[in-house]
């Protein structure tokens, strides 16, 4: 009895411990449904994925945004990884290429399309008519054509033979003279098929023309210099090795508007010329610049006198004028009140009398002695010491032996600089 009154209580206080607990629950269950809710809403929140960010593209940006950027990229190796990334890119490089050099001419076709907007074009190599013809069809807005020929050998070989056969000539110039109206500067250094023809048809059809370089076009003679002279826009010439230019092309030079124009004229190795062909330069109003190197023996005093009396020459070259001498420098001390550099290179007649007259020189920088062997040490320092402006000396290093060395000490001054060749 005393047992079954002992279970009775033991089921009473599990009862009572039963319904405070499902008490607790009834009255706690809303705030743990909320709870589980919230639980819930978050972990479905968290494992949404963000909406997706809108990406730029480049297929988005405009031509003229790439063409932008390409345009502040001035490296060529830069430029060419650029131009690898994708089809477009390689597009807006081509579009806003200013320059090429070419190796291979024979492959133009593969590559110049590409280029609609070049500016400069470069080749050394072997180049044809046909050639020129498709530069300008298809690169009609070029503004430099860098032609000069460089031998790859030093001495003459089959290549140069084949050259001369194959090189282009004046066909092809007449090409590029109708095509590229807006070159201004053209080089033709030692192309052999360049003669007057192609040169009239340049200077004819360029109004923009400043440069012309035909150093070495042996065909050039005084009929192209006849048409050279009536343009009215250049302002460099180089004839340098045109053995064919005489006094009367010279003179023809200046009998038209080139003579109010031309800045600087290279005649070295023109060894037809003469005094007179020198005096009659003496009517180019703005020339600067003149190079007269190698002229032969029949330039002599009397021009170097005469262009001695022009304020307006700035460089001159008169290496290895073998009948220039002491009357040309002292002339060029008193009247060449402008002149900066002067070369006497090979100047036999030159002597130290005469280059001490150059002490009273306002404004001198460059000189350059190199051959004059009638110079002494002491003439060498009163010119240094005597011709403040003077900034760099050439003379032969056989001379250096011979200056003592409290005048060598006496001459080594900070703004000038005398180089012992």
């Amino acid at each position: 009895m005393a047992k079954n009154n002992s279970l009775k209580s033991i089921v009473v206080v599990f009862g009572a411990m039963s319904f405070e607990w499902l008490a607790i629950g009834l009255v706690f269950k809303p705030w743990l449904d909320n709870t589980r809710a919230s639980m819930d809403k978050s972990r479905k929140h968290l494992a949404t994925p963000p909406p997706p960010i809108k990406q730029l593209r480049m297929e988005n940006l405009g031509d003229d945004v790439l063409a932008s950027i390409m345009s502040r990229v001035h490296d060529s190796a830069c430029r060419r990884s650029i131009s690898q990334v994708c089809k477009q890119w390689l597009r807006i490089e081509g579009l806003t290429r200013s320059s090429v050099r070419v190796f291979e001419p024979n492959l133009l076709l593969n590559f110049l399309p590409r280029f609609p907007n070049l500016l400069k074009f470069d080749t050394s190599e072997e180049i044809t008519n046909t050639h020129l013809e498709i530069l300008a069809e298809k690169c009609p807005r070029i503004q430099i054509l860098n032609l000069n020929f460089k031998k790859k050998n030093r001495f003459y070989d089959e290549r140069d033979e084949r050259l001369i056969l194959d090189d282009f000539d004046e066909n092809g110039l007449c090409f590029i003279a109708m095509g590229c109206s807006h070159l201004n500067t053209v080089s033709l250094r030692k192309r052999n098929g360049v003669g007057d023809a192609g040169v009239v048809s340049l200077v004819s059809f360029l109004p923009k023309l400043i440069y012309l370089d035909l150093s070495f076009c042996e065909k050039v003679s005084d009929e192209a210099l006849r048409v050279i002279g009536s343009v009215s826009s250049l302002k460099y010439l180089n004839l340098q090795g045109c053995w064919l230019v005489s006094d009367a092309g010279l003179k023809s030079l200046t009998g038209g508007p080139l003579r109010m124009t031309l800045k600087k004229l290279v005649l070295a190795e023109c060894d037809r010329i003469t005094d007179c062909g020198v005096l009659s330069l003496m009517q180019l109003c703005c020339l600067e610049e003149l190079d007269l190197a190698e002229c032969g023996p029949n330039v002599t005093d009397l021009a170097g006198e005469a262009i001695a009396s022009s304020e307006s020459f700035k460089r001159l070259n008169f290496s290895w004028l073998v009948n220039v001498s002491d009357a040309t420098v002292v002339a060029l001390a008193e009247g060449c009140k402008n002149l900066d550099a002067l070369n006497l290179t090979g100047c036999e007649f030159v002597t130290g009398e005469g280059v001490r007259t150059l002490t009273k020189h306002g404004s001198l920088k460059e000189l350059i002695l190199t051959s004059c062997e009638k110079l002494s040490g002491y003439d060498l320092e009163e010119l240094v010491l005597g011709c403040q402006s003077l900034e760099y000396i050439v003379v032969d290093k056989r001379l250096r032996m011979w200056v003592p060395m409290e005048v060598q000490d006496n001459i080594m001054r900070e703004h000038c600089w005398i180089d012992w060749k």
